[in-house]
């Protein structure tokens, strides 16, 4: 399988919120092995793995094990993703749950329970339970946690004043950092649970508990470029999309092994080689192809240097890279950057 992806729009806030916490920034970019650049446009895709590292630097420099938790609750979703705005638009909860649950790929690929949604709002008797079908291993808590801080801090922020949250229960065992959670999440918790869920007020489910009368000409504005942004994520699903966002981290490293390629997605080289054919395409030809369109958006944001991005896109010696970029464009990286408005 490729790598599972996420909206840059997530790395980039909790970047930020690292540094503020006094974390070094380029000491956190480099434990991540991420480009900043790659960081420019909230909707860009950037490996999970490579959040995952930059959340354990961050924990480390910040040593805080609860940093993540802390910045979900005081950050607002609608500034990461197009899904807060959304899910901020929504008629009512149920609506903004399916809205979520619609559009959950937009903000992180996940190995969501199968045939289900990720998110249920089930009642129970007189209960009204907001439940995460995610499975939940090991380090993994810390997003679930982040989970329902994100709803709690939504709608605490959305509807002050008003009683949300009741109760947590949670399948993992108690974190390092437990002893906040009464601060943070001001309702009890249960851990070691049998399900991860958090119990509402059952107001919110009331047919009389709708959310104040949105731009309905705004929700589809988001909606439609939300359903663009899934589609373009469909388009993609390709071996060679696969592939591009498999090596695009490693792209400085230049030359890349297919043989190594072929393993970490599952298959042997002999298999990638006649799935390349089949889509009309060799792997040098999607290394060549993503090392010119890296280069072109390098320049073209003018942050680093003809000799840095040579080093960015993996050549050995700057005039390999200009000689390549000639190749590409018919033009000099100097003179095509000096063209660039």
């Amino acid at each position: 399988m490729s790598q599972p992806m996420m909206a840059a729009g997530f790395v980039v806030a909790l970047l930020d919120y690292a540094v503020s916490q006094g974390a070094d920034r380029t000491d956190l970019l480099r434990a991540a092995d991420l480009d900043e650049h790659l960081l420019s446009d909230q909707d860009n895709r950037i490996p999970v793995a490579a959040y995952q590292a930059l959340i354990a630097a961050a924990m480390h420099a910040t040593r805080d094990t609860a940093l993540l938790l802390r910045h979900t609750l005081e950050s607002r979703l609608e500034t990461m993703s197009v899904v807060g705005q959304i899910v901020h638009h929504s008629a009512s909860l149920p609506h903004s749950i399916e809205q979520l649950n619609r559009y959950l790929r937009l903000m992180a690929d996940n190995d969501g329970p199968a045939g289900r949604d990720r998110f249920e709002l089930l009642q129970d008797g007189k209960e009204v339970w907001i439940v995460d079908h995610v499975p939940v291993q090991g380090p993994d808590y810390i997003g679930l946690e982040a989970s329902f801080a994100r709803f709690i801090s939504e709608f605490c922020r959305s509807f002050p004043g008003r009683t949300f949250a009741l109760e947590m229960e949670v399948t993992y065992a108690p974190p390092p950092h437990v002893g906040e959670y009464p601060a943070l999440f001001q309702i009890p918790v249960r851990f070691n649970a049998q399900r991860n869920a958090l119990r509402i007020d059952p107001v919110w489910v009331s047919k009389d508990t709708e959310f104040e009368p949105g731009n309905s000409y705004v929700f589809g504005v988001f909606t439609r470029h939300a359903d663009a942004l899934l589609e373009q994520l469909g388009t993609q699903d390709t071996l060679r999309a696969r592939i591009e966002a498999h090596i695009l981290p490693n792209l400085h490293e230049g030359s890349l092994s297919m043989d190594k390629v072929a393993r970490d997605l599952g298959m042997s080289r002999q298999t990638l080689y006649r799935r390349l054919k089949e889509e009309g395409i060799t792997f040098a030809e999607i290394h060549d192809d993503l090392r010119q369109r890296m280069a072109r958006d390098y320049l073209t944001a003018r942050k680093v240097s003809v000799n840095e991005t040579a080093y960015l896109l993996g050549f050995s010696e700057a005039s390999s890279f200009v000689r390549a970029f000639k190749r590409w464009t018919g033009k000099s990286p100097t003179g095509f950057r000096d063209a660039v408005v």
